[in-house]
Order: C-alpha cells, then sequence, then structure tokens
C-alpha cells in the first residue's frame, strides 16, 4: 500500500510530502480528539497522516547549496496536491486488497494540533488522513451529485438557479440530510 503511495504522480518527481503511519494505540487515541471523536481513528488497525512536506526538500538543497525555492503558496498547492495524489493510490491499493478504508477531512481544520501530536517539523503540513482495516461491515456507495453537475466539455458551463435546484434536490431530499439540517438548527443543507 505505502509502495503504490510512493508511486503516484508528483509535481517535478520532487515528492514534496510525507505519510505518518500510526499503529500505537497512544498516538490513535491522542489524534481522536483532534478529529472530532470520530471513533474510527482509535479503532482502525493503522492511521496514515498525509502531509505536504518541505522540510525533507529544504534540507537536500541546504546540504547542497541549492535554494529549494519552497517558501510560497504555489509551492504549498503544490505539494498538497502530491500527497493527495498519494493518499489517493494508497486507498487504491488498500481497497484492491479487501481493506476498508476512509478519508477524514478533519485534518486541514485542526492541522495545528496534528502538528504536535505526530511531531511534525517547520515545513510539514497534514493535509489528509486515511484509516484502513477490514470493515465490520459493507456500507452501499455514499451520495454523489450527478455527473452533469461535474463535467463540462470543452468549456465550463455555469449554472443556472434551476440547474443547482435540479442537481441539489436528490441530496437535500434524502432523509439523512434532511435530519442533519434539523440537528443543526439551521434552514436548509447549504447553511450546515
Amino acid at each position: 500500500i505505502l509502495a503504490s503511495a510512493s508511486r503516484a504522480g508528483t509535481t517535478g518527481n520532487m515528492q514534496v510530502y510525507s505519510i505518518v503511519v500510526s499503529r500505537d494505540q497512544e498516538v490513535k487515541d491522542a489524534l481522536l480528539p483532534l478529529h472530532f471523536g470520530q471513533k474510527m481513528i482509535a479503532e482502525a488497525p493503522v492511521v496514515l497522516t498525509f502531509c505536504a512536506d518541505f522540510n525533507r526538500f529544504n534540507k537536500w538543497c541546504n546540504q547542497r547549496n541549492a535554494d529549494p525555492g519552497y517558501d510560497n503558496f504555489l509551492s504549498f498547492v503544490t505539494a498538497s496536491i502530491d500527497a493527495l495524489l498519494a493518499a489517493q493510490n494508497a486507498v487504491i491499493a488498500a481497497e484492491a486488497h479487501g481493506l476498508g478504508t476512509c478519508y477524514l477531512g478533519t485534518t486541514t481544520y485542526m492541522a495545528g494540533k496534528i502538528i504536535e501530536v505526530l511531531n511534525l517539523p517547520k515545513g510539514v503540513v497534514p493535509i489528509t488522513t486515511v484509516v484502513l482495516g477490514y470493515a465490520d461491515e459493507n456500507p452501499g456507495l455514499t451520495d454523489r451529485l450527478p455527473m452533469r453537475a461535474i463535467v463540462h466539455h470543452e468549456k465550463y458551463q455555469d449554472y443556472s438557479d434551476d440547474e443547482i435546484n435540479r442537481l441539489y434536490a436528490e441530496k437535500e431530499n434524502m432523509d439523512e440530510y434532511k435530519q442533519f439540517v434539523v440537528e443543526n438548527e439551521v434552514e436548509n443543507l447549504a447553511q450546515v
């Protein structure tokens, strides 16, 4: 799985990302509240944190009297993309081996605290987290917008108000999301 992650496409073939593999229960328990208490963090056998990593590349350049040039927003974006590509390769490999996976979007919300728990040095920023393990259940596919909502041919075609209503109607009318609206005490799903 990790070898598959390492073979992902990478900007300039620099691999400015790192993967922190967490199996120790104490580490996973420390990560649990930072991922909003999602139990899968503590229960999954393996937690992978994918990070944008300028630390390693900068040290390599500095040891060779070269200017790293990785201290700007564009570089952060490309390192984030590299980390996400590696994460997706890992997920595909894990699922091909019969493992269950789940991305956690909480990583970017709690990056500062995750940096502390994982002892990440300056220049290493957590981008996403993936839990791996053999699933206790086999849930169906999660909902997605219809293809016409995300695919544009030749050029981007902007959406009319009516089309936005049609594209989001199914999602807004699902019982799960209606309950989400009630629980969050708002008027509609977009406000959640």
